[in-house]
């Protein structure tokens, strides 16, 4: 189907040629993707461009905003809000939805984004990324707040980019999950990654275990069979990652397989997770579902979610179908009662460490 050097907007009219609304979403792409070089620009400069630090302000969800973020925000609302294809937009550094001025036509659909994941990384040149969801909306008027509230399983399309040692835009239409690089010299972004495909299975892990002592008994017992490697209950090692950026952390596991893991925990029972479903769970949850991977809160399907506001929070587990699947039942078993804890290998039958063998050795010694 795509052959040569396939540029983004050449798969677009392939991808699109059929949709009924194919000539706006994929005009609507493109701008995205003018974005995202604009960003990749920025980030690449760093501290020669004066983008690093901090900004004296805080976003919607009471954050420390980087110079960086509030950039990368309004490269992404200039570089959208002209061409009379969105009719509102929403992003993680605005409380409120942005309404397209009124000298602009308004188009059908609605672009929600989190213009900077892991921004926190940018000040030791850590990898970043863009996170972006296309939701449909009825008509070309200005869009209330209810119209942003849709379920992840309706996103028209979705996407990311990643600015690492190259710069990657990765996307779906809803038909696979492909990744595209930025040719740098020519200014285009070209097809390298066609129809990615995660893994069922996989050896490797991504959770920040600062977080363990509130951890909920499920992912603790997953967790905890992973780093008991050969000598537990799943026979094999696993090796463990976690880069604080969730573009990062997503991109490695469609390139090979993994888990991500931010799950729920007691450290702030206010908050039912801590990643935002609108415009980083729901779009990456389409991109993983769409590469044959699988994305859940632990206890159902994250595109299933019901939003119910712009910044709602939820737990995110997501990668290879079958270790999701797993803690699912995980899950289930522990709401169910019927889950049992786990034993490290060093108490095990053979073990001097064992309960009894502790027993005996405490009355020979005493």
């Amino acid at each position: 189907m795509y052959s040569g050097r396939t540029t983004l907007s050449k798969f677009l009219i392939e991808q699109l040629r059929e949709h009924p609304e194919g000539a706006d979403l994929g005009a609507l792409l493109v701008d995205v993707a003018a974005a995202v070089k604009a960003i990749a620009a920025m980030t690449a400069k760093g501290a020669l461009g004066g983008f690093l630090g901090a900004v004296e302000q805080r976003n919607s969800q009471g954050e420390t905003q980087k110079k960086l973020d509030v950039l990368a925000n309004e490269a992404v609302i200039q570089s959208c809000e002209w061409g009379g294809l969105v009719a509102g937009m929403a992003s993680e550094e605005l409380e409120a939805p942005y309404e397209i001025p009124a000298e602009f036509r308004r188009g059908r659909f609605l672009l929600v984004f989190d213009p900077l994941d892991g921004s926190s990384n940018t000040d030791v040149n850590v990898s970043v990324g863009t996170i972006f969801s296309v939701l449909r909306h009825a008509d070309a008027q200005a869009p209330t707040l209810d119209a942003f509230l849709q379920q992840g399983s309706r996103q028209v399309a979705a996407g990311y980019a990643i600015y690492g040692p190259a710069t990657m835009l990765v996307l779906t239409v809803g038909r696979g999950t492909h990744g595209f690089t930025l040719d740098r010299e020519v200014g285009n972004f070209i097809l390298t990654h066609p129809d990615l495909a995660i893994p069922e299975e996989t050896s490797e892990f991504a959770i920040n275990t600062s977080n363990e002592r509130w951890w909920e008994p499920p992912v603790a017992r997953y967790v905890n069979e992973c780093k008991a490697g050969k000598s537990g209950e799943r026979g094999r090692d696993f090796n463990m990652r976690w880069i604080a950026s969730m573009v990062a952390e997503v991109h490695r596991i469609l390139m090979r397989g993994g888990i991500f893991m931010y799950p729920r925990d007691r450290k702030d029972p206010a908050k039912p997770g801590r990643l935002r479903l609108m415009y980083e769970a729901n779009p990456v949850g389409m991109l993983i579902e769409q590469a044959g991977g699988r994305a859940s809160t632990g206890r159902g399907r994250i595109l299933d979610v019901p939003p119910a506001e712009l910044h709602q929070r939820v737990p995110v587990i997501l990668g290879s179908r079958c270790e999701v699947e797993r803690i699912e039942r995980y899950h289930a078993e522990f709401d169910a009662g019927t889950d049992r804890p786990f034993v490290s290998p060093l108490f095990n039958e053979r073990s001097l460490f064992r309960p009894e063998a502790l027993a005996v050795n405490a009355g020979l010694n005493g």
